[in-house]
């Protein structure tokens, strides 16, 4: 049976035509069930009803007219109770409802079973027989197993066949939906962007001539570096900020100490070149892949585009150029980094991505560029997308397909709308973060991939609230060294003189590992990582923290933040580690002045050894130790605030992790990420409680996730009583503004209501209407 199954749902997802595909599996699933009838209605939201699409056994003239209502008949019962219905007699039944033109007088048993897609019915499959008698359990679970089966095959092929429609009439406005990336919106012809190659269409081959399968290496390593140098100057005219980097993260792996090292060492055990980079990319792709903090997770999305373009040099392909209007927006199946800076000098004016998220770096970059984008579009067929006239609407994740005249003119007065908005938005970006009322919350920066912040820093953040430290030890083959994270640290620290700058300590484990430090667990996400995997390893941590008070050495503006902390014992040692690290770096540091003093004085001799010691001690003494504070995202950490307040300078909560460990829910699992949501009622209760314990215990308190960023989200932690928001820095003005165009007290009210509602439904239509009420709409839809 488990074959038959399958069989019938390889059969449809192949077929290219939707209707061939329906009229074949109902003959098929009549066969294999050996029943007299089988049939397939699919649901027509806009006409509330279900459309009789195929069957074999009614009548054929029925076929694509006859329709049952959501709440009639049988079918509509289905619908309603979401279950299957098997019943003897259907005729007999109270719903039953005669329809003459399909004629099915004869039929008495009746099986029928909804076909659900992400909780909502998108059809009904049934199947009938002349005897009256119940389905056994047999059948039914069999019906059940291929409507469950079938639901994501016939999600796909209903889009693809709107396109198809849409192709040959010509008509209609079609609407698609993906992962808002950018906010903003755009209207024009979509260009589709196919790659030029393609790894896995290289087939493993060794070479006799390593030296000349390695030049052919060296040749497109220093081809390629030598593009994304060319794209890194033509966006450095545009943006200056923390999105840039990655272009410095593509040429660092280039190096010999990295990936091309690696690919490199492959080559000379005989594999040729096309081969050895296969190798070793899709060994990158697979761990970054296998990660479950989706802004990690997305990097293999990085990793694939530095694959693709070295392997266009390896075979020295000539650059096929796109025939490009002046205007334009990019699709492709994965839109990278790379893409975005090559089109974006050409007339592009937003993106559009059938896979990654809005972690993606083409979407970083999008947001940086003022670009709106949309990700994880779920469309099966590019090419039938090319040269459309298309809306997108990077505030809601939608995308229109063909547009009509009143949809366009509406869209064309919001992008005026928009455009005043961010006008005034930037014209207070400067201004203090304080409400009508005078009460100030400081707005950070969230950044980690290089130092590159002096665009960000002149868009009015106040400092680095969270800095991310895992991507030097990430695009490596070794752990970096006391010296290269020093030079790293001190460059970020530079930026922000004046202002705080918050450093987590190395954030890895089973879910984020290095690939020269692999971890395998049953369960990565509930593993060793964080605090947990550093304090185990106290020649990593130690390392870290000495690189960090030398790169603070006459900056005094670092602050040491310890991720995944779940109880004191942790911060206990965590803290003397630190305390071991300065008070050594500092007799260190005391030793070597003192060598370097008496070395000069041996020349000249004016100082004594004492007097030399004694300046030493003066110079180590403006080694200060820094201010050490933990995140709070681990649900444990809420109830042992007293005694960690005692211990720690500051608390932070990773809203992140913390939704997802209150929730029990993976945001990157597809099948349960809906149900991740920072606004549901228990996460904001715990926060509340977070503010509230914290300020009790005078510890200052910080927010860096994605709630930050949100009007919404900033709002409520304003009121709850947060010291500092952190987030991206295109969101910096905008959350700016929204501060500043509420008091206090109004915040307090909206705070003290929400606080009473029972679901995040009910949260998000409250907030959303407060929005409105304070003209602050225009940062959550589309139009000011």
């Amino acid at each position: 049976m488990l074959t038959t199954l399958r069989r019938i749902v390889l059969e449809f997802s192949q077929e290219a035509e939707l209707q061939n595909a329906l009229e074949r599996m109902v003959n098929s699933v009549k066969k294999a069930m050996k029943t007299d009838c089988c049939s397939i209605y699919l649901a027509d939201y806009h006409q509330q009803h279900f459309l009789l699409m195929a069957s074999d056994g009614l009548a054929k003239t029925s076929q694509g007219q006859s329709c049952i209502g959501f709440s009639e008949g049988l079918v509509g019962l289905v619908g309603q109770r979401e279950e299957p219905l098997n019943i003897a007699d259907a005729q007999q039944h109270q719903d039953y409802i005669h329809a003459p033109e399909v004629e099915e007088d004869e039929f008495n048993a009746f099986l029928g079973t909804p076909i659900i897609h992400q909780r909502k019915v998108l059809g009904i499959l049934a199947i009938q027989q002349k005897n009256s008698r119940h389905y056994t359990e047999n059948d039914e679970a069999f019906l059940v197993t291929l409507s469950a089966q079938l639901a994501s095959a016939l999600a796909n092929a209903e889009i693809k066949s709107l396109l198809n429609h849409q192709q040959e009439k010509n008509q209609g406005v079609k609407q698609l939906h993906g992962i808002a990336g950018a906010p903003g919106i755009a209207l024009s012809e979509i260009i589709v962007c196919q790659p030029q190659a393609d790894l896995a269409a290289v087939s493993l081959k060794k070479a006799p001539d390593s030296q000349k399968q390695l030049l052919r290496f060296e040749q497109a390593v220093e081809k390629t570096r030598e593009e994304f140098e060319t794209l890194s100057r033509k966006l450095s005219g545009s943006i200056d900020d923390d999105s840039l980097a990655i272009f410095d993260v593509y040429k660092q792996l280039l190096d010999q100490a990295n990936l091309g090292k690696e690919i490199a060492d492959k080559i000379s055990k005989g594999w040729r070149a096309d081969s050895a980079l296969k190798l070793v990319i899709e060994h990158y792709i697979g761990q970054f892949e296998a990660i479950e903090d989706s802004y990690f997770r997305e990097r293999a999305s990085d990793i694939r585009d530095l694959g693709t373009r070295l392997l266009v040099n390896i075979q020295q392909q000539a650059t096929e150029e796109l025939t490009l209007p002046s205007e334009f927006i990019l699709l492709a199946q994965d839109v990278t980094a790379s893409m975005v800076a090559e089109y974006q000098h050409q007339g592009l004016l937003g993106i559009i991505s059938l896979s990654g998220s809005n972690n993606s770096h083409s979407a970083i970059l999008a947001r940086s560029l003022g670009l709106p984008a949309i990700m994880g579009v779920n469309a099966t067929v590019l090419s039938q997308l090319h040269q459309q006239q298309a809306i997108i609407d990077g505030y809601s994740g939608e995308l229109f397909i063909n547009p009509d005249d009143g949809l366009i003119q509406e869209y064309q007065y919001l992008l005026s709308q928009e455009k005043a908005l961010t006008d005034k938005v930037m014209e207070v970006a400067h201004l203090p973060c304080i409400t009508q009322d005078g009460r100030a919350i400081e707005v950070l920066l969230n950044a980690g991939l290089s130092a590159g912040f002096e665009h960000t820093a002149k868009l009015g953040a106040l400092g680095i609230g969270l800095y991310r430290t895992e991507i030097p030890f990430m695009n490596r083959n070794c752990f970096p060294s006391e010296q290269e994270q020093t030079q790293i640290y001190r460059k970020v620290l530079q930026v922000f003189p004046k202002h705080g700058v918050t450093m987590r300590t190395l954030d890895v484990g089973g879910d984020k590992s290095l690939p020269y430090f692999p971890i395998n667990e049953e369960n990565p996400f509930l593993g060793w990582r964080g605090i947990r995997i550093t304090l185990d390893h106290p020649e990593i941590f130690l390392v870290q923290v000495r690189a960090m008070l030398r790169a603070n050495q006459g900056l005094n503006n670092l602050e040491i933040m310890l991720p995944m902390i779940s109880g004191v014992e942790e911060v206990d040692e965590a803290i003397r580690l630190i305390n071991q690290a300065f008070f050594e770096l500092k007799a260190e540091l005391t030793q070597d002045i003192t060598a370097e003093l008496m070395s000069a004085s041996n020349v000249d001799g004016h100082l004594t050894l004492q007097q030399a010691q004694l300046k030493a001690q003066a110079v180590s003494a403006k080694l200060v130790r820094p201010k050490i504070g933990i995140m709070l995202e681990v649900p444990s950490v809420i109830f042992q605030m007293e005694a960690l307040a005692k211990r720690v300078d500051f608390f932070s909560v990773g809203s992140n992790d913390l939704t997802q460990y209150l929730l029990a829910v993976d945001r990157n699992n597809s099948q349960v990420a809906n149900l991740y949501d920072a606004f549901h009622p228990a996460v904001l209760s715990a926060l509340n409680s977070i503010a509230q314990q914290s300020a009790q215990h005078l510890t200052p308190i910080s927010l860096c996730g994605e709630l930050a960023s949100q009007p919404a989200g900033a709002i409520l932690l304003l009121a709850m009583g947060f010291d500092k928001i952190s987030m991206n820095g295109h969101n910096v003005p905008r959350i700016k503004w929204v501060i500043r165009h509420i008091a206090f007290e109004q915040a307090q009210i909206i705070l003290d209501k929400t606080l009473t509602l029972t679901t995040a439904k009910q949260v998000h239509s409250y907030l959303n209407e407060q929005l409105e009420a304070l003209g602050l709409g225009g940062f959550i839809r589309a139009g000011y």
